[in-house]
Parts: C-alpha cells; sequence; structure tokens
C-alpha cells in the first residue's frame, strides 16, 4: 500500500510522504531542508548548459521555476513551491519531467528509430544513472 495519496494541486506533501514517494517515482532525487533535489553529472560546460536549457524549457512551458546550481560538470535541481510553502504535485510533476528528459537514452530501447549518442567518449556528455 502506497504510503501516500495524490493531493490537490498546491496542497503539500509531508516529509513521510515525500520520502515514500521519491522511493516509488523518482529515486534518485532526495529530499533536504525543504526541497526535493537531484543532481545530474554531466562531461563539462557544453552538457552542463544542455542540461539546464532543458530544465529552463520545461520549467517554462509548466509555469513552475526551480532552483539551479550549476557548475563544469554538474546541475543540481531543486524544486519547491514557494507559494505554497512546500512540496506539492507540481514540484512532482515538473520533477518526473525533467527525469524523464534528461534521462532519456534513444537506442538503448528498442522501440526507437533513434540510436542515440554513439558508445565513443567523445560524444559523452551525461552520465546516466
Amino acid at each position: 500500500m502506497a504510503q501516500w495519496r495524490k493531493k490537490e494541486q498546491d496542497e503539500t506533501y509531508t516529509p513521510e510522504e515525500i520520502e515514500a514517494r521519491l522511493k516509488e517515482e523518482l529515486p534518485n532525487w532526495n529530499y533536504e531542508n525543504g526541497w526535493i533535489r537531484r543532481k545530474y553529472k554531466t562531461s563539462g560546460w557544453k552538457a552542463t548548459l544542455m542540461v539546464v536549457n532543458t530544465v529552463g524549457h520545461l520549467a517554462e512551458a509548466g509555469w513552475h521555476h526551480p532552483d539551479l546550481t550549476v557548475s563544469y560538470a554538474f546541475v543540481i535541481v531543486k524544486l519547491m513551491n514557494h507559494a505554497a510553502k512546500g512540496i506539492t504535485e507540481k514540484d512532482f510533476d515538473l520533477a518526473n519531467k525533467i527525469e524523464e528528459v534528461i534521462m532519456w537514452q534513444p537506442g538503448i530501447d528498442n522501440e526507437s528509430a533513434l540510436e542515440g549518442t554513439p558508445d565513443d567518449q567523445r560524444f559523452k556528455y551525461l552520465k546516466y544513472d
């Protein structure tokens, strides 16, 4: 049985519900100091900028904006609904969409005509989990 229930759009989750939902849906994300967060490791600055721009597009399209920490070889994404003063459905929805798009690996599943990046270090830009 799930240890959380889906809530209304701006209803906040308890820390216990957040932890249970992250474990179930977003195992590479964690709850820390009131935020849900995820660190994406990259191969360098160009890849970092691609991640930042992707997250930026998704956040703007969803009209829910994360805090980002940007460095040469990583991006940290932090989400919290400031208006609700906690973690809401908006945070989980955006985190799931970010995770889906950033961690997408065409060529890994045989359902895509896209090949994905070649298996060559010169072309790898994201460090997949």
